[in-house]
């Protein structure tokens, strides 16, 4: 009676796990040869470790990962990349992150950035930092409606509350003025405060020409630039190495 009691509390209590584990203890006379303490300990510890694997199951599904199995150990090195492995294994620590820097990474399409910046915002994941992937034109599609109905502030904080932002095709199309304005805001929120991965198709010496206002692309691009790091994607031979969507995408069946 009193250890149904007991479960019933911890139960009561948001200690699921911890319940299920006494409950198992209960049944297994193997138990009674551990002390109190051990017993104890193990109960904390698979409560503990559910948690933890509960919270890392919660930071990923709010992170929106664009490619949610993305894993560094995956990463493609060969086909003639030129990646930097040694710097993505740095980045991949997540230090970048503590000291709030931020990452650009650069390649043509189908060159693999998404999944590289995925991977990296997995990581980041995984030591329990806030992430959220979203594309550059979605963001600015909610800044402007949020504008309209008076939740514009709002919406800034929430994206500066991010450890780690992943703003993906950015500068892919020319900006209005208005945008410009709208990403100057989120770049200077989390200027010093934040870390942020850009993904591009340009360098960022092509974005300038993408902001209309040559202040606001000098007042974003300040505040990006010199404190990033760059994972840039290259091609050995352009015309025969194929793109990283061709090399994993659906292969076509053989018609019988």
């Amino acid at each position: 009676m009193i250890n149904t009691v007991t479960v019933n509390k911890l139960i009561e209590m948001r200690l699921s796990a911890m319940a299920a584990a006494l409950r198992t203890q209960l049944q297994d006379h193997s138990m009674h040869g551990f002390s109190f303490e051990d017993r104890i300990g193990m109960l904390v510890d698979i409560e503990y470790d559910n948690r933890k694997n509960n919270r890392l199951q919660r930071l990923i599904r709010n992170a929106s990962f664009d490619q949610p199995g993305a894993s560094i150990a995956d990463i493609n090195y060969q086909a003639g990349r030129k990646l930097n492995k040694s710097l993505i294994t740095r980045l991949s620590t997540c230090e970048y992150i503590t000291e709030k820097h931020n990452i650009i990474v650069l390649g043509a399409t189908g060159a693999g950035k998404s999944y590289i910046a995925c991977a990296l915002g997995m990581e980041a994941c995984k030591h329990y930092y806030t992430v959220k992937y979203i594309r550059l034109p979605e963001i600015l599609a909610e800044l402007a409606i949020a504008r309209g109905e008076g939740s514009y502030q709002k919406i800034i904080n929430q994206y500066k509350r991010f450890s780690l932002l992943i703003l993906d095709e950015w500068m892919l199309v020319s900006l209005t003025e208005n945008e410009a304005r709208d990403l100057l805001e989120i770049i200077h929120s989390r200027h010093k405060y934040a870390s942020t991965i850009l993904c591009s198709q340009f360098a960022p010496a092509g974005w300038h020409k993408k902001i209309p206002e040559s202040t606001l692309a000098d007042a974003i691009l300040d505040r990006i630039v010199h404190d990033s790091y760059t994972i840039e994607i290259q091609y050995i031979d352009k015309d025969n190495d194929k793109s990283m969507r061709e090399l994993y995408g659906i292969k076509q069946k053989k018609k019988i």
